[in-house]
């Protein structure tokens, strides 16, 4: 697989990667962490996952309607997966 682009949900932070690299570098991302469209953590390598979305729906039994906007936004990337990693022209 070619570079991914790696958004931490917690702070927001943005990389391009293989999956290889962001692996390595402690990113949870598939294909190495978790599956494509499958709700679990993306995280960079200093975020927790405690602030997830992931963890608001799991560990702290939150409905869909009371996360975040900026969980909501996770989810709707993670379920579009994988082509919404595909970085945007220039981002390489």
């Amino acid at each position: 697989m070619n570079k991914i682009k790696c958004v931490c949900e917690v702070c927001g932070r943005t990389e391009i990667l293989t999956p290889e690299e962001a692996y390595k570098q402690g990113w949870d991302y598939p294909p190495y962490m978790g599956t494509f469209g499958v709700i679990s953590a993306r995280t960079c390598p200093d975020c927790l996952i405690t602030e997830t979305a992931w963890a608001a729906l799991v560990l702290d039994k939150k409905s869909l309607w009371e996360l975040s906007k900026r969980q909501v936004e996770a989810i709707n990337r993670i379920l579009t997966e994988p082509e919404s990693l595909i970085p945007d022209e220039g981002e390489e």
